[in-house]
């Protein structure tokens, strides 16, 4: 079985910064793309960041430029650094990945338990 962790939530002041991160454990032959969701209360799931197992990046229009996703293949985790943190950015951050268990198995889309980030002004 496949299972993403991650850990890195908390409580941050407006300006602040977090660093999140998610590894992917279990029987995994290949892991393609990776991405960071997050949805806060009332409100849609929503992309946050997304990395390629190229390294190929893209970003919310709302985070650019503050948020910066990377992934270590070789740890099978990706990471999240926010910085200059908003209460707007208050959320439940979910990790996702499309991994392969095995060199035949189709790609299944996992999902992390999720993580809380409350930024207080």
């Amino acid at each position: 079985q496949v299972q993403l962790v991650e850990s890195g939530g908390g409580l941050v002041q407006a300006g602040g910064s977090l660093r999140l991160s998610c590894a992917a454990f279990g029987s995994i032959f290949s892991i393609n793309a990776m991405g960071w969701y997050r949805q806060a209360p009332g409100k849609q799931r929503e992309l946050v960041a997304g990395i390629t197992s190229g390294g190929i990046t893209n970003y919310a229009e709302s985070v650019k430029g503050r948020f910066t996703i990377s992934r270590d293949n070789a740890k099978k985790t990706v990471y999240l650094q926010m910085n200059s943190l908003k209460p707007e950015d208050t959320a439940v951050y979910y990790c996702n990945a499309d991994i392969k268990a095995t060199m035949r198995s189709p790609l299944y889309d996992y999902w992390g338990q999720g993580t809380q980030v409350t930024v207080s002004s």
